[in-house]
């Protein structure tokens, strides 16, 4: 069983920034892409950010520019460097795991989520 565990949400100003982490328990970590998405009040669920086992990353059009996802294979860690946070980036941001190699920008690819970290951005 797989565990994923998010934090560093908070309450930011616009313009601040905010740094999440997604702590993922297992020996295999390395081997999956991992993904952030996020879900606001009365949404759905929307794809954030993703990095492959070898490092490529990709980024839905709002995150471009401001958010940069990472990885630390040693720590088992995923992270997610916010800049330039906007209102509209409110929500709760979740980490998940892949169970493919392709499509990671759909929430249908991943098998194993978080319980998420609440990120509110005041004007």
């Amino acid at each position: 069983q797989v565990q994923l565990v998010e934090s560093g949400g908070g309450l930011v100003q616009a313009g601040g920034s905010l740094r999440l982490s997604c702590a993922a328990s297992g020996r295999t970590f390395s081997i999956y892409s991992m993904g952030w998405f996020r879900q606001a009040p009365e949404k759905e669920r929307e794809f954030v950010a993703a990095i492959t086992s070898g490092g490529s990353t990709t980024y839905a059009d709002s995150a471009k520019g401001r958010f940069t996802i990472s990885r630390d294979n040693a720590k088992n860690t995923v992270y997610l460097q916010m800049n330039s946070l906007k209102p509209e980036d409110s929500a709760v941001y979740s980490c998940a795991r892949a169970s493919t190699a392709w499509g990671i920008r759909s929430p249908r690819s991943y098998d194993y989520w978080g319980q998420g970290t609440k990120v509110t951005v005041s004007k």
